[in-house]
């Protein structure tokens, strides 16, 4: 009984941390464009998932989480580091069977929040900040986040200029033009360089 304040409190941490991102699976989010993303965003990095393992919070056994470890090969914001290793809260049992969506070598770009006092965390946004890299037609590589990119940029530019953020031309045109679907991955990850210095 002693520790049921403390399981209440954690819920309330996990939905505080996890709601403004969106529930996992079927439930809707907050529409966040790239700037806000990136300025909620406490590491911003591409990486390759080397492992996804659902298991029980260490303290909390009632409370189901994903523990997922990337080898990081660019790191957009946040200390330079080889790995990240970071514990999502899961509660959708479709998540519990499919690791959250998180499969070993996946080639992903990732905005995270910082992890809470519980040591959770999640991409902000969930599914928004959350990028998968794949090669088009053409060869290139594309990322698009669970949300097909649509709206991402809505709003952007009169954003980053009400913060005095300087984009680049090529920036500013992708932010102006874009309305869904995959963006080239160096062009995305310039915007987010970009946008994170703007932020500090």
């Amino acid at each position: 009984m002693r520790q049921a304040p403390q399981l209440f409190l954690l819920l309330a941490t996990a939905l505080v941390v996890t709601a403004p991102a969106s529930a996992q699976q079927s439930a809707l989010t907050v529409p966040r464009n790239l700037d806000q993303l990136t300025d909620r965003a406490a590491v911003i990095f591409r990486g390759n998932v080397v492992s996804a393992q659902v298991e029980k919070h260490p303290e909390f056994q009632s409370l189901h989480t994903v523990v997922v470890t990337m080898r990081v090969r660019e790191m957009l914001k946040g200390e330079p580091r080889s790995t990240y290793t970071f514990r999502q809260y899961i509660w959708d049992i479709r998540d519990r069977l499919n690791a959250a969506g998180y499969r070993k070598g996946q080639d992903m770009l990732l905005m995270m929040i910082a992890p809470s006092a519980a040591g959770l965390s999640s991409p902000a946004g969930y599914d928004q900040g959350r990028f998968r890299i794949r090669r088009d037609a053409d060869g290139r590589e594309v990322a698009a986040n669970g949300h097909g990119n649509f709206r991402l940029f809505h709003g952007l530019a009169a954003d980053a200029a009400k913060k005095g953020t300087l984009l680049s031309p090529s920036s500013v045109r992708l932010a102006e033009t874009h309305q869904s679907g995959p963006i080239p991955v160096a062009e995305l990850s310039r915007l987010i360089r970009e946008l994170a210095v703007g932020n500090r």
